[in-house]
């Protein structure tokens, strides 16, 4: 039962879609309608609005590391690992739109610094080192999912380890369309850190 309850609180918190809530507080209308159609910040850079992208960045974080650090006082560490997974499914299929939202890369994060903060910070890393080297934020996502598995086995921590590659998997088939941009050399780069933006 704790575990079914950890979903569900997990799901849940991942499905709030602050890319949306914001952009229409914002008065800028359905992010839906816009640029890639994503609900995440780096869709939500594409208004032009920086510092609603960033606050769109930082709450998908968060409700990732909510999800997993009250499931974790709950109900213990296994229940805590479920409830990052299903934060991640919600943030990524929220019932709340038909099933279609983000990616998971923000709340990805979020999951990984409150299951582990080396590790997470070690994918923070890696995605920031990658995107300030091409612009692109899918590349970045990317090349954080391979990376991270890779160093939690390494570390020898294979609970761990199959969980980053859990999210690893849901991040890599929401890019799907990504992979086949990058692969022809039509994936765009993002203007967030330029000084042209």
């Amino acid at each position: 039962m704790s575990l079914l309850l950890a979903a569900l609180l997990g799901y849940l918190l991942g499905s709030v879609p602050y890319g949306l809530l914001l952009t229409r507080a914002a008065g800028l209308g359905d992010i839906r309608a816009i640029g890639s159609g994503n609900i995440g910040a780096t869709n939500v850079l594409r208004t032009g609005n920086k510092k609603l992208a960033a606050a769109t960045l930082a709450l998908d974080v968060l409700k990732g590391v909510a999800a997993l650090l009250i499931a974790r006082a709950a109900w213990g560490e296994d229940a805590a690992l479920v409830a990052g997974f299903a934060a991640m499914a919600g943030h990524a299929f929220p019932v709340w739109l038909g099933f279609k939202g983000g990616k998971g890369v923000a709340t990805g994060a979020g999951v990984l610094l409150a299951a582990a903060w080396w590790l997470g910070l070690v994918a923070v890393l890696t995605w920031a080192a990658v995107f300030f080297a091409t612009r692109i934020s899918s590349a970045a996502a990317l090349a954080t999912c391979a990376i991270a598995p890779i160093i939690a086995f390494a570390f020898g921590d294979t609970r761990l380890a199959l969980f980053a590659l859990g999210l690893a998997a849901l991040i890599t088939w929401r890019h799907k369309a990504n992979i086949q941009r990058l692969l022809a050399g039509t994936e765009p780069k993002s203007s967030f850190g330029s000084k042209k933006a």
